[in-house]
């Protein structure tokens, strides 16, 4: 099929792309008790499949990045989606826990493509106020594909056996493969279609630039909160409140609707405020309500746990757009590359706060709302503070 230069992907299309890197690390959470025992391991241990599994995406999303600069948006996506489609065959076939760990990577890798290449598509189709309102409704889709991952990996494994889930991941592959084989096309601007970048030059720039320090942050830390919620959630309410896979399933439209609703708030509130005073009223929201989260937590109830759940990330979906579409203005000329560059920083800082939940998993349900709670405090103050120092990340300033 002929590329089309300039030509701009549907928005289906980009929730596509965007939202099958994050299924993919949740789909199997449902199974993660049920992994612990077929593999022999410990509860820690299994959680290092969350963990170790961004690791290998940040690594991924550099590359990428690099290769969507050289080769092209389309080819680059493309060959990531055949890695990933290798990594989930090989996650099937496993039998004992390393080789399981190793495919693990495998598709990490090749699912970062999904992430760092859409994210660059987006970043040089859409801008302004128009590019907050798109990156709102993919963050919405970046949310509400791990949010139903959980669901969808319960019923399977419920009705078809923990195996299946993997079998249905191979399935995404393939159909997510075809979808872009046969409707993505070029994005990268012609004048800057075989561009040389100055690595060196470019990563001095991205480790000095304030804005990308703050912006990488509230990513890193609001998707490190995302999958810590995910390790550790099933042990929560389904190890300590007895809730079945399929059940436990149900909730991920708790976050599901979060996420839809972060999005509806988000594109009504560019209407009278900036950005950045969006993202920060999303921060303090998620703050306030990892304290109810945790005082839910003090006393047992598993409903009120649901309801702090909600509202911590409907904070936080409110926070993430801005950052998503802010964070590399100015690089458009080696978006590829500082996508990647980026992507590889916050991502690591996701993969560290996963696992620090890993680490200090106690088997208490308080242990996952104070470790929320500290995170979105941490960013709060973070964002704000550079905010008073820098005129770029401003809580008061009009958008362009």
């Amino acid at each position: 099929m002929k590329n089309v230069r300039h030509a701009v992907p549907s928005l289906g299309l980009i929730i596509v792309l965007v939202g099958f890197p994050q299924i993919s690390e949740s789909i199997f959470t449902p199974v993660l008790p049920q992994l612990q025992r077929v593999f022999a391991v410990s509860a820690n241990r299994v959680q290092l499949t969350m963990s170790t599994y961004f690791v290998a995406f940040a690594i991924g999303v550099l590359i990428w990045g690099q290769l969507a600069d050289k080769w092209g948006r389309r080819p680059a996506m493309l060959a990531g989606i055949a890695v990933y489609l290798l990594g989930n065959c090989g996650l099937y076939l496993s039998g004992s826990f390393l080789p399981f760990l190793g495919w693990r990577l495998v598709q990490a890798f090749g699912a970062s493509a999904g992430s760092v290449v859409t994210q660059t598509i987006m970043r040089e189709s859409f801008s302004g106020i128009t590019g907050a309102k798109i990156f709102a409704r993919t963050s919405a889709a970046m949310a509400l594909a791990p949010a139903l991952g959980p669901l969808i990996g319960g019923l399977v494994q419920t009705y078809f056996g923990y195996r299946s889930v993997f079998a249905t991941l191979v399935t995404m592959a393939v159909a997510v493969g075809l979808y872009a084989l046969s409707c993505l096309p070029e994005t990268r601007p012609a004048q800057i279609a075989t561009p040389h970048v100055n690595q060196r030059k470019l990563v001095g720039r991205l480790l000095t630039d304030p804005v990308v320090w703050g912006y990488g942050i509230l990513i890193g830390g609001i998707n490190g909160i995302l999958f810590s919620y995910y390790a550790e959630a099933p042990f929560i309410f389904m190890t300590h409140f007895g809730y079945s896979a399929v059940h436990y399933g149900w909730l991920g439209l708790v976050l599901a609707s979060a996420s839809l609703l972060g999005a509806v708030i988000v594109n009504a509130a560019l209407n009278f405020w900036s950005p950045e005073r969006v993202a920060v009223a999303g921060l303090i929201m998620s703050v306030v309500a990892g304290g109810g989260l945790l005082a839910a937590a003090v006393f047992q109830s598993a409903l009120a746990m649901i309801g702090g759940i909600f509202l911590t990330f409907l904070g936080l979906n409110i926070t993430l757009p801005n950052a998503l579409n802010r964070a590399l203005v100015g690089y458009e000329a080696v978006m590829g590359s500082a996508s990647g560059w980026f992507s590889l920083g916050y991502y690591l800082l996701v993969s560290a706060v996963t696992y620090g939940m890993s680490l200090v998993h106690n088997g208490s349900i308080a242990t996952l709302p104070v470790y929320m709670l500290v995170i979105s405090a941490v960013m709060l103050a973070v964002y704000v503070r550079l905010g008073r120092q820098h005129g770029e990340i401003s809580v008061v300033s009009s958008d362009d």
